[in-house]
C-alpha cells in the first residue's frame, strides 16, 4: 500500500459521503464521553445517552465525578451495556481529577505518547478508545483503526486476520502526512463505508470502494 492508494481511497469516499463534522460534540468532554459509550452499539444510542446527560446538566467533570456509578448508568441506559460502561466513565473521570485536578486543558498538555500511555492504563480504555480520544478531543494526529477499517482492507487484500491493531495503525500512519483534520475525515468516512457497504454480508457493486482498483475485492 503506497501513500497514493490511500488517498484515491480517501477521494472515492469523500466524493460520495462529502465531509462527515464528526466528531458531533459541544465540547471536549462530551466526545470522551461518546468514545466510551460508543463501545458496541450504534451512535442513536449514544445520541440518547448523551442528551440524557445533558438534560439532567451532567455533562461536567464536577458532576459525573460527584455522581454514583449506579445513577449514571441509569441515565446512559440507551448506550446498552450501561453498568460496564458507567463504570469506565467513572474510571475516566476519577483518572482526571485526581491525576490532573479535574482540568482537559491539564490533561491535554501532555505529550501524546505519554498521555496515550496513560489514557490506556485506565481500566476499560483500549487502543480504540484511547486513539479516539486523542484525535478528536485532543487533536493529535493519531489514526483511529475499527471493525471498519479491518473489515475494508481485509477484503481488499491488504490485510489478513491476524494483522494487528498497530499494524494497521502503521499503514495510513507511515503513507499519509500527519494531519489531524485528514486522519479525523478520513477514519470517519471509513466508518461511514462499513456501515453502509462494507457489512458482514457486502454490498460491493454500489460502494464507492468498488472503483478502487488494488486488487479485486474478496468477499470473506
Amino acid at each position: 500500500m503506497t501513500g497514493k492508494n490511500l488517498i484515491e481511497m480517501y477521494n472515492l469516499l469523500l466524493n460520495y459521503f462529502g465531509p462527515q463534522n464528526w466528531w458531533p460534540a459541544d465540547t471536549e468532554l462530551e466526545v470522551m464521553i461518546g468514545t466510551i459509550l460508543t463501545q458496541n452499539t450504534n451512535w442513536k444510542n449514544v445520541e440518547k445517552a448523551i442528551l440524557n446527560l445533558k438534560n439532567r446538566n451532567l455533562l461536567s467533570i464536577d458532576s459525573l465525578f460527584s455522581l454514583p456509578v449506579s445513577s449514571l448508568a441509569q441515565e446512559i441506559r440507551p448506550a446498552g451495556y450501561y453498568n460496564v460502561k458507567a463504570q469506565r466513565l467513572k474510571n475516566l473521570i476519577e483518572f482526571i481529577v485526581e491525576h490532573y485536578e479535574g482540568n482537559l486543558s491539564l490533561l491535554f498538555r501532555i505529550e501524546t505518547r505519554t498521555l496515550r500511555k496513560e489514557l490506556l492504563s485506565i481500566n476499560g480504555i483500549g487502543p480504540e478508545t484511547a486513539d479516539s480520544i486523542l484525535l478528536y478531543a485532543a487533536g493529535r494526529p493519531v489514526f483511529v483503526i475499527d471493525t471498519y477499517t479491518h473489515r475494508i482492507l481485509k477484503r481488499h487484500g491488504m490485510s489478513e486476520d491476524q494483522t494487528t491493531y498497530y499494524e494497521l495503525q502503521s499503514l495510513f500512519v507511515n503513507h499519509l502526512s500527519e494531519d489531524v483534520a485528514l486522519f479525523n475525515e478520513f477514519h470517519a468516512l471509513i466508518v461511514q463505508a462499513g456501515k453502509n457497504f462494507c457489512r458482514r454480508k457486502p454490498q460491493c457493486l454500489r460502494c464507492p470502494l468498488e472503483e478502487w482498483g488494488i486488487v479485486p475485492p474478496a468477499i470473506d
